[in-house]
């Protein structure tokens, strides 16, 4: 895309702080207005690209213009841990970002002590920074805000230093675009989506159950698409029992999503394409106590069981909020469907409507009883999409608003001005897991490059801790296959895609793993981790701030490195960073590892 406009058009007379002269009216201020929208809309396009291929995590993007009009670089963020898209867009721009404007659908903000955004847009010679909405994390709300202004760059928000109408439209489209991070972050449950498709009188099979197909083919390449952008599908037993769905992609590589299947009694087929883990793990959640033996038999087939003293959505959700997840699919019947928006978890409706009627009584509908006697109660969605699909209609909106951004959050540090005594991420323990946590750089899935010597005495750069962990699973295991594993996940370009080829190849050809893994990967891992928090000051700072605290990795699933759901897990993670932290306390000034380099 290549935009150019008079360099007139630039300029504005509204109260945004841009260098308006008097002499300029209200169409130039239109225009300059139509302008910013334009850049912000096409950097909220860029953000959406990683769609599909990696797991759902905050969408950036960047567009560099210069004062000409011209757009001059565009970059996005594909994944975790990988380049800020200000890096690529600044990059893309060389020489032309030099007294350009930068337009960012988000302020940056991702791990802590990683400034490569602003330090880009700063060395870059960008002038002028228009940023569609701050980052709805608190612990990074403002940061890369104030640090540009500190280095003598215009800022302007939208909704803040800009206003009117298109900008308000632009700035609706950043918060759509991140819809599921700030959802996640005001309600603390994932960003949830119903799916459900129905025949014109509202059904969503025949009375005898049946249900294959309602929509078009269209359609459900359309699904599979949702899929791909979700990190997780949840569906109850009865759509388990009854259709024996495989709740895949099914876009030929790229991320898939966690399958769950929410069911009280346990009730479910010992033969179900669910159980097949070759592609894609799957989750049962289910009440404590149930069925115990059907729950060796699942954990005998690598199925995750989690109990629950109270089976019901919200506190589903919020255990998958607890995991890191930020969206959720639900596919489910209506009796599920029901419970789930009473439980007030479900934040939009895609509904695919096919043109055809089916009747039946008894028939199942795509939502169950929801205790309403009146018209009058019936919920309103809001700002309703339509769209043909294929033979099909597809009506989408959203059942509760997004949380809106303002008045504005004070951050950590605005916070400690307004009141010394207040400071929130203090504590005895202290939890990680996401990079964009406020300990988020204790994850293995940081943006910190590490050189370790190889099996040949050289040198290699691993993008991550966790390209070098899940690499050195098959590092020295004589086979061609083993050998191709190494290189493709050292050359994976995200953390999250890394563990994914690891964690693959290790389920689906556990012969291929080292024969002394399970006695070396602590290791393997402390060479890792010393090595990052030799190498970056700032991380090592990091560190040892928290002496006198304990560190978890607060993930519930993983028992061996985090903490588990219930602090049941052994947390070597933890451990091992605890390890550390006391060995750089009783060091010298001067930190290094004979096996790692600094990159």
């Amino acid at each position: 895309m290549a935009l150019t406009v008079s360099p007139s058009s630039i300029l504005c007379s509204c109260s945004c702080n841009c260098n308006a002269t008097p002499s300029h009216n209200n169409a130039n201020s239109l225009s300059s207005h139509a302008l910013h929208a334009s850049y912000i809309r096409r950097a909220v396009e860029l953000a959406g690209k990683s769609a599909g291929f990696t797991s759902p995590h905050p969408n950036f993007g960047c567009v560099i213009a210069t004062p000409s009009g011209k757009v001059a670089g565009e970059g996005f963020l594909y994944a975790q841990g990988t380049r800020p898209a200000e890096v690529l867009a600044v990059e893309a721009a060389g020489q032309l970002s030099r007294q350009a404007t930068a337009y960012l659908n988000m302020e940056p903000g991702d791990c802590h002590g990683d400034h490569s955004a602003v330090s880009a847009l700063v060395q870059g010679g960008v002038e002028r920074v228009v940023i569609g909405l701050r980052h709805p994390l608190q612990h990074l709300r403002g940061n890369a805000i104030r640090a540009l202004r500190s280095q003598g760059l215009q800022v302007e928000v939208l909704g803040e230093d800009l206003n009117s109408k298109l900008i308000e439209e632009a700035r609706k489209s950043c918060l759509l675009a991140n819809a599921p991070l700030i959802c996640r972050a005001a309600s603390r449950v994932p960003f949830s989506v119903l799916k459900f498709a129905m025949t014109l009188d509202g059904k969503i099979a025949a009375s005898s159950g049946h249900a294959s197909w309602i929509s078009s083919k269209t359609s459900r390449n359309r699904v599979f698409e949702l899929r791909g952008t979700s990190d997780a599908i949840i569906v109850g037993g009865n759509t388990a029992r009854r259709d024996n769905p495989r709740l895949t992609a099914r876009h030929g590589g790229g991320h898939m999503p966690m399958r769950i299947v929410m069911t009280q009694t346990l009730d479910l087929p010992e033969e179900a394409n669910l159980w097949d883990t070759s592609d894609v793990s799957t989750i049962v959640v289910t009440q404590r106590g149930a069925r115990r033996s059907f729950q060796k038999f699942l954990a005998s087939k690598g199925i995750e069981v989690v109990e629950f003293d109270i089976l019901n959505p919200r506190e589903v959700m919020e255990y998958f909020h607890d995991r890191g997840y930020l969206s959720i699919l639900w596919e489910c019947g209506g009796t599920l469907s029901a419970a789930a928006i009473s439980s007030g978890v479900i934040h939009k409706v895609f509904a695919f409507v096919a043109p055809k009627i089916i009747g039946g009584k008894n028939a199942p509908s795509p939502v169950g009883e929801l205790g309403m006697v009146e018209m009058t109660q019936a919920l309103d969605l809001i700002d309703v999409c339509y769209e043909q699909v294929g033979p099909d209609m597809l009506v989408s909106g959203f059942l509760q608003p997004i949380p809106d951004l303002t008045p504005v959050i004070p951050s950590v540090d605005e916070t400690y001005e307004i009141d010394p005594t207040v400071t929130p991420y203090e504590s005895r323990i202290i939890f990680f897991y996401k990079t964009w946590d406020p300990y988020g750089a204790f994850s293995n899935f940081s943006p910190h490059p590490i050189k370790m010597l190889d099996v040949d005495g050289d040198y290699s750069t691993w993008m991550s801790v966790e390209h070098y962990y899940q690499a050195h699973k098959f590092v020295g295991v004589d086979d061609p296959v083993a050998r191709d594993c190494v290189e493709n996940i050292k050359s994976a370009k995200s953390p999250e895609e890394a563990a994914r080829i690891g964690r693959s190849m290790q389920r689906q050809h556990p012969y291929l793993v080292r024969s002394d893994w399970e006695s070396v990967k602590i290791d393997v891992m402390y060479r890792a981790l010393k090595c990052k928090f030799s190498i970056y000051p700032h991380l090592n700072s990091m560190l040892l701030s928290t002496a006198g605290s304990v560190l978890v990795e607060a993930s519930p699933h993983d028992l061996f490195w985090g903490g588990g759901r219930d602090g049941e897990g052994l947390n070597y993670l933890g451990r091992l960073l605890m390890q550390l932290r006391s060995e750089f306390l009783g060091e010298s000034p001067t930190l290094s590892e004979s096996s790692c380099l600094g990159v």
